[in-house]
């Protein structure tokens, strides 16, 4: 019979705590235990748990505490298109557009990527007339993974310059504006529902953008992106030009759907299916191994063990890599919407502390501005490091061996510390770091590395029991807001003065 969860977690808050020095001295096999490589297309990527506190003794209570939250049953359910958003009532099948999940939902994904693969090749072709350029507009998971994906993969060669627009306020639509020729400008919109009020107002306004330019039919230039192709039509764009992705695809899970729509007009499709190829091969992993042996089940380890166990209230992920320079932001919606929670599936308030708040950067520039406090600070922040072996340049190689040099030594600085007579220039180290190293930066190691992120993100929720699908906590402002709009306001002092000083109200 399974120990219950509270049992189990006493006994890890009971565990040594030995420092990572320790660790390293007195575990021959530690590399082999907590460092493991999974082969891509093309390459392979190297994850590096070593610098963690993780030891045989808590690896183990974590399994443990895995198989009594059913983890297994609950990555069945996942994978098999079972309910597991129980607060909306839906599955989430964000493998399934990978390959992986029920056979009704793999089919209608491979029919809407066809369909998407279609419109791409047309595009190109030249079916919509000459294009060079796409704004997107979408917001939160609409824009966060086609931003990410654009940047890290088609900075060089890109078959249509592309523009992702998220923010409501002017200025960024307006930048899109400026390097873009109206006469050779599609605009992507992308929104679930195709109600999303920042959404739709940008979208209206590239319009207009649009027709004030000379563009006769700027209806004629719209793909939609959208869960919900009936409400596109309403909206005015031809049914030939919409590109639907499923219900059961939540909004920063869906970069594998049609809100992928950039990505492949800017990479062609076949580097976009090489891109899906890449994370199927994360998700096939997840489905078959089991234990510390898995490698996102291994990390959430590692999560949970520093914020359960340590008190951190911050995970910090730092790129050396000018590519991935906006995966930090997307790992913050990802893993802060997903498990920002404080209650647990059932509705019961949560036995401790749930998602930490994810920030980072790009090294090196970090490391002349926050590595001081992760050296000598009095917060323990855990590290993830991500980089790549191979270059994405081609200048002098001095550039990126000093990039990989600085990386590396970094995290074996924050183990190590360093002793000094003077405490200004002493280090107290046993400060931990993961690494994830690419062979090379590529659609596949870039789709295995986002799907391995948001694997990572669901075993942490099973292990705290909460559902990582739902985020009503981003719905209350936008209802005030829309108060606002609305001219119904209430509120107190400080609002309503703020709305007056504003000419809101």
């Amino acid at each position: 019979m399974a120990r219950p969860a509270s049992e189990i977690w006493q006994e890890l808050e009971e565990l040594p705590k030995p420092t990572l020095t320790m660790l390293f001295a007195g575990e021959s096999d530690r590399l082999a235990s907590l460092c493991s490589t999974l082969d891509v297309p093309g390459g392979s990527i190297r994850f590096d748990w070593a610098k963690t506190h993780l030891d045989e003794v808590h690896l183990k209570a974590f399994a443990e505490l895995a198989r009594t939250m059913d983890f297994a049953g609950k990555r069945k359910a996942l994978l098999s298109g079972e309910v597991v958003n129980v607060t909306e009532g839906r599955a989430a099948e964000h493998t399934a557009q990978r390959g992986l999940g029920a056979e009704e939902s793999v089919a209608e994904a491979q029919n809407f990527h066809r369909r998407m693969a279609s419109l791409v090749s047309a595009i190109h072709q030249g079916a919509l007339g000459e294009v060079k350029h796409l704004i997107h507009v979408g917001i939160g998971g609409s824009a966060l993974g086609p931003a990410l994906a654009v940047d890290a993969l088609a900075r060089d060669g890109a078959m249509v310059d592309v523009h992702v627009v998220s923010n409501i306020d002017g200025c960024a639509l307006e930048e899109a504006f400026a390097a873009c020729d109206p006469a050779t400008t599609l605009v992507a919109v992308a929104s679930k529902t195709f109600t999303t009020i920042e959404t739709m107002t940008n979208a209206r306004s590239a319009l207009a953008w649009l027709e004030e330019n000379g563009v006769s039919d700027p209806y004629g230039r719209v793909v939609a992106l959208t869960a919900s192709p009936g409400k596109a039509v309403e909206w005015g764009v031809d049914e030939t030009r919409i590109l639907p992705f499923p219900e059961s695809v939540g909004g920063r899970y869906s970069l594998w759907s049609s809100i992928g729509f950039p990505v492949a007009i800017a990479l062609g499709w076949p580097d976009f299916a090489e891109m899906l190829e890449g994370a199927a091969v994360v998700d096939r992993h997840f489905a078959e191994t089991d234990g510390a042996d898995n490698l996102p089940l291994r990390a959430a380890f590692a999560d949970q063990y520093y914020t359960r166990l340590r008190g951190c209230q911050t995970r910090a992920v730092f790129a050396y890599d000018e590519r991935l320079a906006l995966l930090p932001d997307y790992l913050q919606q990802l893993e802060m919407e997903s498990n920002g929670k404080s209650v647990t599936a059932g509705g019961d308030a949560v036995g401790g502390p749930t998602a930490p708040i994810t920030w980072g950067g790009v090294g090196t520039d970090a490391q002349h501005a926050v590595f001081q406090l992760l050296h000598q600070g009095t917060n323990l922040v855990p590290v993830d490091f991500i980089a790549a072996i191979a270059p994405g340049d081609e200048l002098d190689t001095a550039h990126h061996r000093i990039l990989l040099s600085n990386c590396f030594a970094q995290g074996a600085a924050l183990m190590a510390g360093k002793d000094s007579d003077d405490p200004a220039r002493a280090y107290p180290g046993d400060r931990p770091s993961a690494t994830i190293l690419l062979d090379e930066l590529t659609p596949a190691t870039f789709g295995a590395i986002v799907a391995f992120h948001e694997h990572r993100t669901f075993a942490n929720a099973v292990l705290m029991g909460i559902n990582p699908f739902d985020q009503f906590g981003v719905e209350l402002g936008k209802a005030i807001a829309k108060q606002i709009e609305a001219g119904n306001t209430s509120f107190d002092a400080s609002t309503e003065a703020l709305l007056e000083a504003a000419g809101i109200k």
